[in-house]
């Protein structure tokens, strides 16, 4: 999604204890790169350097490695979305509109591709292991930005959490259907103006000022 595919491992025979790992960085770069169904497992085999016999032994079904790729996503976008909101500071508000400045790193990374998880859904059937497990995700990702909506004193945190997600879903789309990195600069600044309007209208709410970028209270460029 959100994400920098690392450099092709040098194709050479690897120590067993080494094999998972290889082989799921190199998933990873061609997954993200070219889709599931582009990225054959035989392609994999040859760019990992693993015998056939061994990547079976760890991934004996091709969404077997689709689902450990998903989790390795998961831990590194779930990553920067907290890394970005606690740079915001301690306030709840604050890091609400602060995440959205991993999507604005994201969306500038050479090779950018969208979101992974969005990617996956729309090559997975509904009900499946690989789409369910997309579905996990939007869902965690959801579930804590509504705890840091009912934090920051929200009138509707659902609701909130859920207009937030739509607007970072929409601009990690957003940022590769039309190659434009502003676009999560817009989604930043609609997501302030968001958050000032769930926290204004409340009782004893306040509004959160922003800066000439939109960001509250000024910028938050430390990525």
């Amino acid at each position: 999604m959100t994400l920098s595919a690392a450099p092709a491992p040098p194709a050479a025979r690897t120590p067993a204890g080494q094999a998972r790992e290889k082989i799921l960085a190199t998933a990873f770069r061609l997954f993200y790169a070219h889709g599931f169904r582009a990225a054959g497992i035989d392609t994999i085999i040859a760019e990992s350097g693993v015998a056939k016999a061994t990547f079976y032994k760890y991934f004996p079904a091709k969404d077997d490695l689709i689902l450990a790729y998903l989790e390795k996503v998961d831990g590194i976008w779930t990553g920067q979305l907290h890394a970005a909101a606690e740079a915001a500071g301690e306030d709840p508000a604050a890091q609400l509109v602060g995440l959205f400045d991993a999507l604005r790193t994201a969306c500038r990374r050479d090779g950018y591709r969208g979101c992974a998880f969005i990617n996956a859904a729309a090559e997975s059937a509904a009900g499946t292991r690989v789409h369910d497990r997309t579905v996990a995700h939007k869902q965690q990702i959801r579930a804590w930005i509504r705890d840091l909506a009912a934090r920051a004193g929200a009138q509707d945190p659902d609701q909130l959490a859920r207009s937030l997600t739509l607007l970072l879903d929409g601009g990690l789309a957003s940022g590769v259907l039309d190659g434009d990195p502003e676009a999560a600069t817009a989604a930043g600044t609609t997501a302030a103006q968001l958050v000032a309007a769930s926290l204004g209208s409340s009782p004893g709410g306040r509004s959160l000022r922003t800066g000439p970028d939109g960001n509250p209270g000024g910028t938050h460029d430390h990525h």
